[in-house]
């Protein structure tokens, strides 16, 4: 499968692991249309929605810029509607937005709640929803989650209940979309990153900056074009980055090394990882060293 003319919607693509998967999409010939918030610079978390097009077209790929806060039932609306008039139709949809704020329960103003569900539980739906007109009519749709594989260990929930709740949310709805769109041959994954990855976001969280034993992330960017690139009876999994590479015979991940030379063992783990995730990592890792 090749993504020439196929037509990509992603949400929150302005910076960082959207904006990555976006240019790569772009390298192998699609066309992506960027819906996010940020049109006006920041000097604080640089990168909008103009800034990502150019790279889009920079990497190959036709871009279409698009502010749209995915809250706003009108604005995603619009959003769609102008993507499809602009490249003729949609194939799929990227839900990459998502807010963060990791305290416990004391901490977490009622407000951040708030804004963590309507934007990862609620703007996933939502965009899903009103994309879905648009996906049945596509010769090869596709939709793809940025969520957590699913463990229910408290461990998850006691230290920032909010957001762990908000990100579950849109785990969930890749399994409920994966059934309920089955009738329509609509695949819906979701995609984790085993490690931490480095972005702009992540640098303004205390104590994360200038680590070095993280990853970048074009790995996510690559992991998220092989589960694209998967056939369509490919649905209902919530991917890790590190597996879906090693189960596509990617032996060597060390060019995803944030600093060169780390070792794979070494790469702070990201959250929502369980045993079973840790077992195929160590497992496949074996494996490949021994090639």
């Amino acid at each position: 499968m090749s993504l020439k003319d196929t037509v990509v919607f992603i949400t929150g693509g302005s910076r960082g692991i959207g904006e990555a998967i976006a240019t790569r999409l772009a390298k192998e010939g699609a066309s992506i249309a960027i819906a996010a918030k940020t049109a006006d610079p920041n000097s604080r978390l640089p990168g909008t929605i103009h800034t990502a097009a150019r790279a889009i077209e920079e990497a190959g790929g036709k871009a279409l810029a698009v502010q749209c806060d995915i809250r706003d039932e009108a604005q995603v609306q619009r959003a769609l509607d102008k993507t499809v008039e602009t490249f003729g139709h949609l194939d799929i949809v990227i839900n990459n937005a998502s807010a963060i704020f990791v305290e416990g329960t004391e901490a977490t103003p009622a407000k951040r709640y708030d804004l963590m569900h309507s934007i990862n539980g609620r703007g996933t739906w939502l965009v899903t929803k009103l994309a879905l007109p648009y996906l049945k009519k596509s010769r090869n749709p596709r939709v793809l989650t940025l969520s957590p594989p699913l463990d229910m260990s408290q461990k998850w929930f006691d230290r920032y209940p909010a957001y762990a709740i908000a990100k579950y949310n849109m785990s969930m709805l890749v399994l409920g979309h994966s059934g309920e769109f089955a009738k329509y041959n609509i695949p819906v994954n979701g995609l984790w990153p085993y490690t931490v990855i480095e972005t702009a976001a992540l640098n303004m969280i205390q104590g994360v900056k200038n680590k070095p034993n993280l990853r970048t992330r074009e790995i996510m960017a690559d992991a998220a074009l092989a589960v694209l690139l998967k056939p369509r009876s490919f649905t209902g999994n919530l991917c890790v980055d590190e597996i879906v590479l090693r189960e596509e015979g990617v032996t060597d991940l060390s060019k995803y090394a944030l600093t060169p030379g780390t070792r794979d063992e070494d790469m702070e783990l990201d959250g929502f990882l369980g045993e079973s995730e840790h077992a195929r990592v160590k497992l496949l890792r074996k494996m490949h060293a021994k090639l």
